[in-house]
């Protein structure tokens, strides 16, 4: 999947070397599933839900005085838990909080070994992932982990953060991906609704096409995945797939749930249908067939009906890598043609 392929080593605090970093930009991330980090009830249930993502979360779902205790809930499950395929993420606390490292210091020490991202909420600037890149590599060192293993997923929060968003998205080689955050994002650039994921009343368009397609293109240009933000009127699974199937059709890789009742929703809806990934891996494998010597080195070639060539193989291999990722599987196979 060429979409997340030779991104550039970046800083020199990182040790990962580029395959492991391709390696964790695949990981499926169609559902991010948000627990509660003060509540072991919920913590033991995601671990049963097949959310592709599950982000233990210290930030808004904990209350100030819960916080230092679910940093210390937190490692306990990720250290004894059994979240077998499945990327595990912390969000912590955003920098302008007294919380942060502390948050970082107490989960990376004590579950560092277990933990796949660190999740930075309501990014600004650059200079914010370059902090948190610096201070894990500071615990990695002195631990002795490897420097570089952990990613950091970074949230657009507000109108500082979307303007800032290329400079973001290229702050550090740890970074993974760049998350929509609608609740706080609506509420400081003013949008007239209180309903988070819907359209707000009198516009007649979708007031969140900007936004979304300058944090894909933001992403796309550093070879990171886009993930769309929560949805949270948790017991509408219509309303959520609309939403969804929304930033999927612009290029979405996942969205976050709330809520199991939506997580299902989610795989499906970014995850290609069974037709368009098996025609994916026909054309994969028809232009490698016709472009060999013994296909004719052939540019371009004809698929039953459709004429494929190089940027035929391009779109592909984007459906075919997201159809790989969510583990299809395929039901037809290539036959080279008889002469």
């Amino acid at each position: 999947m060429t979409l997340f392929a030779d991104r550039p080593s970046g800083s020199p605090q990182s040790g990962a070397t580029p395959e492991q970093r391709d390696a964790s930009r695949l990981r499926p991330r169609r559902s991010c599933l948000a627990v509660p980090g003060s509540n072991p009830r919920f913590l033991e249930k995601a671990q049963g839900l097949p959310a592709d993502q599950v982000f233990l979360d210290l930030e808004d779902a904990c209350a100030p005085l819960a916080k230092p205790e679910a940093r210390h809930t937190i490692v306990k499950f990720l250290n004894e838990g059994d979240w077998t395929g499945k990327t595990r993420v912390v969000r912590v606390n955003d920098w302008t909080t007294e919380w942060t490292y502390r948050d970082v210091v107490t989960v990376v020490e004590g579950a560092g070994q277990n933990l796949d991202c660190i999740m930075l909420p309501k990014v600004q600037d650059a200079h914010q992932v370059v902090a948190l890149d610096m201070l894990l590599t500071q615990i990695e060192k002195t631990v002795g982990f490897e420097v570089g293993r952990i990613g950091i997923e970074a949230q657009i929060e507000n109108a500082r953060g979307l303007n800032n968003v290329d400079e973001i998205a290229a702050a550090s080689p740890r970074l993974e991906t760049i998350i929509f955050g609608p609740a706080d994002f609506m509420a400081s650039i003013n949008m007239k609704s209180l309903v988070v994921g819907e359209q707000p009343p009198g516009y007649p368009a979708d007031a969140y096409h900007y936004i979304l397609m300058r944090i894909l293109m933001a992403a796309r240009a550093n070879d990171l995945q886009a993930i769309d933000g929560p949805y949270l009127q948790i017991r509408n699974v219509d309303g959520f797939r609309e939403v969804a199937q929304r930033s999927a059709a612009l290029g979405f890789d996942g969205k976050w749930v709330l809520h199991p009742g939506q997580v299902e929703a989610a795989n499906e809806v970014f995850s290609p249908s069974q037709e368009d990934y098996d025609h994916a891996e026909l054309i994969l494998d028809a232009y490698a067939y016709y472009t060999s010597e013994a296909g004719g080195k052939k540019g371009s070639a004809m698929l039953g009906d459709e004429m494929i060539d190089e940027a035929s193989r391009k779109m592909a291999l984007v459906i075919a890598g997201k159809g790989r990722a969510a583990g299809m599987k395929r039901t037809s196979t290539f036959e080279i043609p008889e002469d």
